[in-house]
């Protein structure tokens, strides 16, 4: 199969030749990777697929290219410290590993920490033709052999607090419904005006949703979240289903959110994405949602594919295609990016065991 059809068909609650797989991979990674296949390319690598060469990913054998357009590029951008275009400002952590130092980028100022900056601040512009100009690149050279995701991830939640300061914001959740109602707005206009754009060009699929899960529960309330979020996540969904009514749409969110699951599959989601196996039960979504959505993640990047051995990473996976995978409706992949302190041979585990079992042959 074509690596859009083997997706289209695991979409379709049907059995592919294979299970289709979606990797990304934190930059230093990457650069480990690139140096393992001796790519040659950029070494600029965003895990959410902006400004990316694609050579890694078709290199292993991927189904899905991601092309991003939103708040999440700004994770990855320079080292040191930085201010993104939304105002937040970032700072480099380095950390160790066994295959070398790594580096995180955590927020330390929060441009609509003061109540009085909001009635100011004007947020960027997301009609600039140049953030679409990788999406165009991607839908004219691969649309055909690939299915090409139109990623605005941190839609909402995240990019409010991240303006607003996380503590500031579950504060306003409980004493400030009105200003809440303003800074979602924010980034939901910014993050629905590009998910449309990108639509409208032609992508398959638009990977959407926030953080809104612990390890054991969600970070927020369910009614809060049908307050605030769920209101607009069904008119986001709404919107881009009126332009395309094939288009597919994947909700993210680590961590524990069993409670709202009914309401995304209400409101007309497609795909729920990463299914953390250390927060909720793969097989048992499976049982409990599985005739009405699809799948898109469930490897486990906290405790197998870090600290397992390559026999733990082939039969999780092959775990996975017995339950939640088992007639379709999956898509594989690691919960998160590929850490730094993966094993190679544990990475290799995982793309072989996913590219070299068939489907049909699993009982």
């Amino acid at each position: 199969m074509k690596h859009r059809e083997r997706v289209q068909v695991a979409l379709n609650h049907e059995i592919p030749d294979r299970c289709p797989m979606q990797i990304s991979f934190t930059p230093e990674f990457a650069d480990r990777l690139r140096e393992e296949l001796k790519v040659q390319g950029a070494r600029v690598h965003n895990p959410h697929g902006g400004g990316n060469t694609y050579e890694l990913e078709r290199a292993i054998g991927e189904d899905m290219l991601l092309t991003s357009v939103g708040w999440a590029n700004s994770y990855y951008q320079t080292e040191g410290e930085y201010t993104d275009e939304w105002g937040v400002t970032w700072r480099e952590h380095p950390y160790e590993t066994p295959f070398g130092t790594g580096r995180y980028t955590e927020m330390v100022h929060h441009p609509l920490a003061d109540d009085a900056a909001v009635d100011h601040y004007v947020p960027p512009d997301p009609n600039r033709p140049e953030l679409y100009a990788e999406a165009e690149n991607v839908l004219r050279n691969f649309r055909d052999e690939y299915w090409i995701v139109g990623v605005t991830v941190t839609t909402m939640w995240e990019t409010a607090w991240a303006l607003r300061g996380y503590e500031q914001m579950l504060i306003d959740l409980a004493t400030d419904p009105e200003m809440v109602e303003r800074l979602l707005d924010i980034p939901y206009q910014y993050h629905l005006t590009a998910a449309k754009r990108l639509v409208t060009m032609g992508v398959d699929m638009i990977w959407t949703g926030d953080d809104i899960g612990t390890q054991r529960a969600m970070l927020m309330s369910p009614a809060s979240w049908r307050r605030f979020l769920k209101p607009r996540m069904a008119t986001f969904i709404s919107e881009l289903k009126s332009i395309n009514k094939d288009v597919k749409v994947a909700y993210h969110s680590d961590g524990d959110i069993y409670p709202i699951i009914p309401d995304l599959i209400e409101i007309g989601l497609d795909v729920l994405n990463p299914i953390q196996p250390a927060c909720m039960d793969p097989a048992q979504l499976k049982r409990d949602y599985g005739d009405k959505l699809c799948f898109w993640g469930s490897i486990d990047e906290q405790h197998t594919l870090p600290f397992g051995t390559p026999a733990d990473v082939r039969n999780e996976i092959l775990t996975r295609l017995k339950t939640i995978g088992r007639q379709g409706g999956l898509i594989l992949g690691p919960t998160h990016h590929v850490q730094l302190d993966t094993p190679m041979e544990n990475f290799w585990a995982m793309v072989e065991t996913i590219t070299n079992t068939e489907y049909a042959s699993v009982k």
